[in-house]
């Protein structure tokens, strides 16, 4: 007795195109998130009255720069830390 399986379509294909997808799905939802923080992070400083070109310090990236990837990660910061980093104490 012969037991004959054919799986249609092609699974590899089938998982490759999820994988893609969720390449894309990480890679917008970081986008996404570092462009939001920055923007909230910038509408705070200038909220504070702490002016436009302060607020402008705040810089994000994106990693990966090209392409999309499932380990996508975003980066936000200031260019003027010593401004607006945390204040600890006996500062």
């Amino acid at each position: 007795m012969k037991l004959k399986l054919d799986i249609d379509p092609d699974i590899v294909a089938m998982m490759a195109a999820e994988v893609a997808a969720g390449e894309r799905a990480v890679t917008a939802t970081m986008h996404e998130a570092g462009t939001g923080l920055k923007s909230a992070w910038r509408t705070q400083i200038t909220g504070a009255g702490l002016g436009t070109r302060l607020a402008n310090s705040i810089r994000s990236q994106n990693f990966p720069r090209s392409g999309q990837s499932l380990d996508a990660a975003a980066l936000v910061w200031s260019k003027a830390p010593l401004i607006l980093g945390p204040t600890t104490p006996g500062r």
